[in-house]
């Protein structure tokens, strides 16, 4: 089995451990997500560190990933990186190894610096934060000055945002970054971005709306119909795979 690794010059010390990374992945026990991939915080030459575990690839997948376009963890890592270069808040990355069976992808890993953080957006939506209202606010300036730098994560969704609280103001953080496109962005076409966000309540989204549309000057009864449209098609797609799962 061959591999390919790529490693931050900032960590070169960590090769080792990426050479290593499947046994010391495997005979750690702090996992902290498990469905389709798996992640751990493992502590690594005295850092407290997160290991992203990818599953392999299916067939076509390996194919592609392998001679046609980059992997899910590689594409981590080098987003990871770019983000880091326009200032937009990420864990910082340590490198990334991929393993190849008979010549196709197989294992892969990502490796970045453990975030500490006080709690997602999620719980902001659900109102299980103080001042959620204000965090709102801070949270639409933040994804409007991220897609001022050209940033489209493609998975912005509730569990992708990290969110720190220091004094009065919100240090927002992004992770589940595989899926990010870097391009211009017009005004109207960010508010889509919330594509993935489910509130407790609609005023939860009449407040990033209005928020957003004033820092980019946008019309704010077109953008609260175009937050709102984007929620209600999210709401609508759930309930259907709900009532598909009841006949599978």
């Amino acid at each position: 089995m061959s591999h390919k690794l790529i490693i931050n010059p900032k960590y070169k010390n960590f090769e080792k451990d990426l050479l290593n990374i499947k046994d010391i992945f495997n005979n750690a026990d702090n996992s902290i997500h498990k469905a389709r991939n798996e992640l751990k915080i493992i502590e690594l030459n005295s850092l407290k560190c997160v290991i992203k575990s990818f599953k392999i690839p299916h067939a076509i997948n390996r194919v592609a990933y392998t001679f046609f376009r980059d992997g899910k963890a590689k594409k981590s890592y080098m987003n990871a990186i770019k983000l880091n270069e326009l200032d937009v808040n990420t864990p910082e990355p340590i490198g990334v190894i991929e393993f190849f069976n008979q010549g196709l992808l197989s294992e892969s890993y990502f490796i970045s610096i453990h975030e500490p953080y006080d709690f997602t957006i999620r719980e902001v939506f659900h109102h299980k934060a103080d001042n959620y209202q204000e965090i709102l606010k801070q949270f639409a300036k933040f994804t409007y000055a991220t897609h001022q730098k050209g940033v489209w994560h493609v998975d912005y969704s509730l569990g992708n945002i990290l969110i720190t609280k220091k004094d009065d103001l919100y240090k927002f953080s992004l992770v589940d970054i595989n899926r990010m496109e870097f391009k211009t962005i017009s005004g109207y076409e960010g508010l889509k971005n919330f594509n993935k966000f489910w509130a407790k309540d609609d005023n939860d989204l009449l407040i990033i709306a209005k928020e957003y549309a004033n820092l980019a000057s946008l019309d704010q009864e077109k953008a609260i119909k175009i937050v709102l449209d984007e929620a209600k098609s999210l709401e609508a797609k759930v309930n259907l795979k709900r009532q598909l799962k009841k006949y599978t």
